[in-house]
């Protein structure tokens, strides 16, 4: 993001599209959520286009913050544990949180992830982020010792996307940290040949 405003742009947007959905992301409505003047929004995002792109941008941001802050901030699982108690400790925090206290976040990414398979220009970006998060299932499964980390990081991403889709938008509970923890020990496991 270029400027201050910008985020708190980007932010109302990803709010309205989390709590509106698509049809209720406007300008207008971007400027009202956000407190600030009509018009502040196309000065930063004159297009429609160009605002799903800044949420979109925005987005990644957080969800990369998010991943950071669970890879510094430890886990429950001490130091001493093998490779595959603290990966899966990690997957299950940044999986809790994503369905708990970014909920938000993960709700628009549904909603954007949607629109870009109507639009070529968003796709293209949407891509670019998936890539990007791709790119770290495939080093965490490596740091568990797969033997091919390439497929199971391709594997690893659709069962979290699958979790989180059925917690935050389907039918299914929320599982608890505990419950997530079990399950991607035993991915992991699996995946190590272990």
């Amino acid at each position: 993001m270029s400027t201050q405003r910008a985020v708190v742009v980007a932010d109302a947007a990803i709010a309205i599209l989390a709590e509106r959905g698509m049809r209720g992301l406007t300008h207008r409505a971007v400027d009202e959520a956000a407190g600030l003047p009509p018009g502040s929004t196309s000065n930063h995002a004159r297009t429609r286009a160009a605002l799903l792109e800044l949420a979109l941008a925005r987005l990644t941001q957080r969800e990369e913050a998010a991943f950071a802050v669970a890879m510094t901030s430890g886990g429950r699982t001490p130091e001493s544990a093998g490779a595959v108690a603290r990966l899966a400790d990690l997957l299950a925090r940044t999986t809790h949180a994503a369905i708990t206290v970014h909920r938000e976040t993960t709700i628009a990414r549904y909603e954007l992830a949607l629109e870009a398979s109507r639009r070529p220009e968003l796709r293209t970006t949407y891509d670019e982020m998936g890539r990007r998060f791709r790119e770290q299932a495939v080093a965490v499964l490596a740091a568990a010792g797969s033997p091919d980390p390439v497929r199971h990081g391709r594997q690893m991403v659709a069962y979290v996307e699958g979790l989180l889709f059925d917690a935050v938008v389907g039918a299914g509970n929320v599982p608890t940290l505990e419950e997530l923890d079990a399950a991607f020990r035993e991915l992991l496991r699996i995946a190590s040949g272990r």
